[in-house]
């Protein structure tokens, strides 16, 4: 069964961008338009509404997106079955997490484990790690290294990597906006404190939450995707930031900014792998997640 139809559909439908989803499917963007038309002639009906600048999916495109995630589903589920029973899984699995923990934990995470299932294909997806758990629970993901959150939904399984603690960072050049003493901090010393912060996830909540409770909104600078940028834009003198310091003991730019002993300390990052229970019964995604030891 050729599943690649369904595959190039879900990559368009969760990007909105032929360009991008013809990439990621290693197709030119002309055969991309030739599988999304054919498939609206076999169903009857719209899919995606594109004109020169934007692609949306249609109420039927929405309709078929549930679909075909679960199609897929239920396709690599049985071929993971057959194959298990035949004594050596194959397929596919998907793993999103930021840049930081690609170098972090994969290896260790991975290398005994490709030379155990040599015919799994691993995909590794990078980006913001706020969006991680978000995108594992919309399926678009089979698995994520992602911060615990406060209160983890029900559907998902968690397995701890590490604990990192959040840190205050600023540049190594002394700025007149720096809190000369951060151990006690107050309001006056931290109102008009350039910040650059996360967009979301849980060091942008805690950052919050400690700003609150000293009585200060916080000045922000900047909003970034992803802690990476957090320590370049603090190096380059922007502002102060907060990252675990799992990412700012791997940045080639941890020279060029300084940890502040602030107190109160930030709680701790608690980082690890995340999956849907329910995809736990794939043998594939099970073999992975016994690999895993929680610490």
């Amino acid at each position: 069964m050729d599943m690649r139809p369904l595959k190039q559909f879900l990559a368009l439908a969760d990007s909105l961008h032929f360009g991008r989803a013809s990439e990621l499917c290693h197709v030119s963007p002309s055969t991309l338009s030739r599988t999304i038309r054919q498939l609206e002639e076999m169903l009857d009906a719209p899919l995606f509404v594109r004109d020169n600048r934007h692609v949306t999916l249609t109420h039927q495109g929405r309709l078929f997106q549930a679909y075909a995630r679960e199609a897929l589903s239920r396709w690599e589920l049985l071929r993971h079955t057959l194959s298990s029973q035949a004594g050596e899984l194959a397929g596919e699995i998907s793993i999103y997490c930021s840049v930081t923990a690609s170098y972090s934990f994969l290896y260790d995470l991975l290398s005994d484990f490709r030379l155990r299932h040599p015919r799994i294909e691993l995909k590794l997806h990078t980006g913001d790690p706020a969006e991680a758990m978000s995108r594992v629970l919309a399926g678009e993901e089979d698995m994520a290294i992602t911060p615990r959150p406060r209160s983890a939904p029900g559907a998902l399984a968690f397995k701890s990597l590490t604990r990192s603690p959040l840190v205050f960072i600023a540049p190594v050049e002394q700025a007149p906006w720096i809190p000369a003493t951060p151990d006690s901090p107050s309001a006056k010393q931290w109102q008009g404190v350039p910040m650059v912060l996360s967009e979301a996830g849980l060091s942008r909540e805690y950052a919050d939450t400690w700003f609150k409770a000293l009585g200060v909104a916080p000045t922000i600078y900047a909003q970034v995707a992803g802690h990476e940028a957090i320590v370049s834009m603090v190096g380059l003198g922007f502002g102060i930031g907060v990252v675990p310091k799992i990412v700012l003991d791997n940045s080639p730019l941890a020279e060029r900014v300084r940890v502040l002993p602030v107190k109160p300390e930030l709680p701790h990052y608690d980082v690890g792998l995340c999956v849907l229970h329910r995809q736990l019964k794939s043998p594939l995604i099970q073999a992975l997640w016994d690999e895993v030891e929680e610490r």
